[in-house]
């Protein structure tokens, strides 16, 4: 039963809030749509992208408690959600940079084993080769600090300064003064110094490729900067408040987070490399079972953050390995699914199916397939288990049996990699041992997809719907090819029939070519909503409003196929297809309804203009969350083009979106 309930609370309304992202192929993507996760929506309705927003009554009755009970006497569990949405926030706009870093290292690597090149620095060439990852993770803990800083509401530009002064030729000089003392730590490989700063003592570290000081920092900076906001006058603000930033935070960043930040990030990984040594079995089960529900829900960054760490103090990361068994059971559940829906002829499954294999296989990236499929269907996950927990025994056997051996000569029982690499299989060659990694992954995608396809990944109520709507669309193939044999007379009064008794109901429907305003309000940019999901195109183009009154309205005439039961999302399909989402606030689910006065119900048909819910926005506020108000065209791609007005204040019922087709 609590396994049930696990998988219910995946498919609760919080994925489409935060998390949730439909990848869905298409026939005119190419490989560079898929790679760079664009979602197309044409070959799924409204009700399909907005499924995972059903309300389990587990979950609510969960969500009630905790929220109400538990955090208002407990605040660990707020505090902790509330950092790994922040770990999530800071890492997710550089994830393109860090998986063309990767595939550029795995191309290098692949290279090296093919003996092409003995090494990466043969020439001066590949040395600038080199140089193109390596930036990226040099200065990852710039990157970081920037996006930990806009997610705290603090100048992004003046976190990032304020890291950078830390991997200066300068700062990073002083370990050769005379003044300074160092210490060789031979555990880690790593040199620690201690220097004299006007006379009080600093530890000295190298921060490149850090991303827990970075993390701290920023949440210092917050406090800082907020502080001095409140009390430095506004009109010298510009110049006062990151002067005295950069003096206190600088400061304490490198006297005391800096070290702190060191220490924690070693202490993590000396801690997990003791498990790795001397509990192989149980480390290399343990984290292809667990990343399945991490990965979903945003508790991942701590490990990924963790790898980062390990490659800069042992000079090779050991989790990677274990988390690659993962991945490749979660691609092999997809391809089974792609190998059913090709054999039933389920032509929606099939393309969503081959986009979110290729995205997986080519970039090692999962949420293609848990968004898109594996949270949709329960089975799946069962069956991807025991992929995880096959190639997880596996990758621990062969590991302890063939241990890698590191640069520096140590031996280590597992799979290790010097680089952070996306689980793909460009990026095979990155580990070491690498035929052991390979076997492993070979075993549980082939579990994963063997199960799938024996066993199915849907109910037999599903299946049956998918083979009537087959068998429905064949037949109607069919009776195309017999009536092209008939008389041409025939086939032309047929047709014209036909034709006559299809496009009435396309000749009454009006042509949708604006989308109002569903609130009065001050209309900006979906980039400038400060919501990653939105600002990524992923539900579509469209507006945010910055309400200046209480009524949302419907901005189309049409079926409300969802209407939230807390309030805070409607979607909406006009009779020519057009399907649009209006989202009251951001985060607002956690509101659970209050402030909220819901006017429609599910499958009402609404007229432009009709009210849709009457919101306390003064609640929304001191609950500690954006009232911005988003709106997008779901099926965007459908269309010629889909152009926002933005910049303008305007009235409820006034054009906001242009559509073209």
């Amino acid at each position: 039963m609590f396994f049930h309930y696990i998988l219910d609370l995946f498919n609760n309304r919080i994925f489409f809030d935060r998390y949730l992202f439909q990848y869905i192929s298409h026939a005119r993507s190419n490989f560079f749509d898929i790679m760079s996760l664009q979602s197309v929506y044409n070959t799924i309705n409204i009700r399909m992208i907005l499924y995972l927003m059903r309300i389990q009554f587990f979950i609510d009755q969960l969500r009630r408690y905790t929220d109400r009970r538990f955090c208002d006497q407990h605040m660990t569990f707020r505090a902790g959600r509330k950092w790994c949405q922040y770990l999530s926030d800071s890492f997710r706009p550089i994830l393109g940079v860090l998986l063309g870093a990767s595939i550029i290292i795995a191309l290098v690597n692949l290279l090296i084993s093919l003996n092409v090149i003995p090494n990466d620095e043969v020439s001066a060439g590949w040395v600038f080769v080199k140089a193109i990852w390596k930036g990226v993770f040099y200065f990852l803990p710039i990157m970081v600090a920037y996006n930990a800083s806009k997610k705290l509401k603090v100048d992004p530009w003046l976190g990032g300064a304020i890291m950078a002064m830390l991997m200066t030729p300068q700062f990073t000089g002083l370990m050769d003064a005379k003044t300074t003392t160092c210490v060789e730590n031979a555990a880690l490989g790593t040199k620690s110094c201690m220097a004299n700063i006007f006379g009080l003592p600093m530890a000295l570290s190298d921060y490149s490729g850090n991303v827990f000081v970075p993390l701290l920092m920023a949440a210092v900076l917050a406090l800082v900067y907020h502080g001095l906001k409140r009390i430095i006058p506004e009109s010298v603000q510009l110049v006062f408040v990151p002067f005295f930033c950069m003096i206190i935070v600088g400061a304490l960043t490198a006297f005391v987070i800096g070290p702190i930040g060191v220490w924690v990030g070693n202490g993590l990984g000396v801690g997990l490399a003791w498990m790795n040594t001397h509990a192989p079995f149980i480390f290399a089960i343990i984290i292809p079972m667990l990343y399945p529900f991490l990965v979903p829900l945003g508790l991942h960054w701590p490990l990924n953050a963790l790898m980062l760490m390990n490659i800069q103090t042992l000079g090779y990361d050991f989790i990677q390995g274990p988390m690659g068994v993962w991945n490749f059971a979660c691609f092999g559940a997809t391809a089974g699914v792609l190998f059913l829906a090709v054999r039933d002829k389920d032509k929606d499954m099939r393309q969503t199916a081959l986009g979110a294999l290729a995205a997986g296989l080519l970039g090692g990236v999962s949420e293609p397939s848990l968004y898109g499929i594996h949270l949709r269907y329960k089975l799946i996950y069962k069956r991807m288990l025991v992929g995880c927990g096959l190639g997880g025994v596996v990758i621990a056997i062969l590991g302890w049996l063939f241990p890698s051996v590191t640069a520096a000569g140590q031996t280590v029982h597992g799979v290790t990699t010097t680089a952070f690499a996306f689980t793909s299989l460009l990026t095979i060659p990155v580990f070491n041992q690498m035929w052991v990694y390979a076997v492993s992954i070979a075993v549980s995608f082939l579990t994963s997809f063997l199960l799938i396809i024996t066993f199915d990944y849907r109910t037999p109520e599903q299946k049956a719907e998918v083979l009537a709507r087959a068998a429905a669309n064949q037949k109607t193939a069919v009776s195309s090819v017999e009536a092209k044999g008939v008389a041409p007379a025939a086939a032309t009064a047929t047709a014209t029939v036909a034709a006559t008794k299809t496009e009435a109901p396309a000749a009454a429907a009006a042509t949708t070519t604006v989308v109002n305003a569903p609130v009065a309000g001050h209309v900006i940019s979906l980039d400038e909503t400060g919501d990653p999901v939105f600002a990524s195109r992923a539900l579509g183009e469209g507006v945010g409003i910055q309400p200046a009154d209480s009524t949302v309205v419907a901005p189309v005439s049409g079926v409300l196929q969802t209407v939230a039961e807390t309030g805070h999302a409607f979607g909406i399909k006009t009779d020519d297809g057009v399907e649009v989402l209006v989202h009251v606030g951001i985060d607002t689910v956690k509101m659970n309804g209050e402030g909220f006065d819901v006017k429609v119900k599910a499958n009402e048909h609404v007229n432009a203009g009709d009210n849709l819910v009457v919101v306390d926005f003064d609640k929304v506020k001191e609950a500690g969350y954006s009232t911005t108000t988003l709106m997008t065209v779901l099926n965007t791609v459908a269309f010629a083009s889909v152009t926002p007005k933005t910049g303008v204040d305007v009235k409820a019922g006034e054009s906001v979106i242009d559509i073209q087709r």
